[in-house]
């Protein structure tokens, strides 16, 4: 687990390094174990204000591609730093006109046991056509949770990152490094 500290340092760390003119601004910046996601807004395309819903989604995407392409230099030098200090992979997204797009992600592989009770739910959504797989339908489970618990987990997100702050204080943590808590200072 992260905390706020460890962050806002990362994002800084971004802000500093990314070029200038890379994004109209530095959207966010998310970190688990294995990723880093930096996102950023780019501007969108000039538009008439009689412009179809068609042309206007056509017109963000081909913006949208025409960045990533431009940038992808920058990006990969901009990554292999910070894969280097910070011991994990750098993914890439951008915003723009309100859209969301991931240009790269890792599909990190979770190991789980499940019981058959539990088996038979991922079946089932295999059999409804919802998923493909057994990957598939927890990764399917997972994000409905996501979505409907959200303030829930931040919530826990908050209180994981309170034991982290007690743990730092305790008595026993002079020259002690903790490697679970991935400090991006450890690079």
């Amino acid at each position: 687990m992260i905390t706020d500290e460890q962050r806002e340092k990362l994002r800084g760390w971004f802000t500093g390094r990314l070029p200038d003119d890379l994004f109209e601004s530095l959207a966010e910046v998310v970190v688990d174990r294995e990723e880093i996601t930096v996102i950023g807004r780019i501007p969108g395309p000039r538009l008439t204000e009689d412009v179809s819903a068609a042309e206007r989604e056509a017109a963000v995407q081909g913006r949208i591609q025409e960045f990533r392409e431009r940038t992808r230099e920058d990006r990969i030098e901009v990554a292999r730093e910070a894969e280097h200090k910070f011991r994990r992979k750098v993914s890439w997204g951008v915003e723009c006109d309100g859209e969301r797009v991931l240009f790269t992600h890792v599909a990190a592989p979770v190991m789980t046991r499940l019981r058959q009770p539990e088996r038979q739910v991922l079946d089932t959504l295999i059999a409804g056509g919802v998923a493909r797989s057994r990957s598939d339908a927890l990764a399917w489970c997972v994000r409905l949770v996501q979505r409907h618990t959200d303030d829930w987990l931040a919530e826990l997100r908050d209180s994981l990152e309170h034991v982290q702050r007690v743990r730092d204080r305790g008595p026993d943590t002079e020259g002690v490094a903790d490697s679970s808590t991935g400090d991006p200072e450890d690079g």
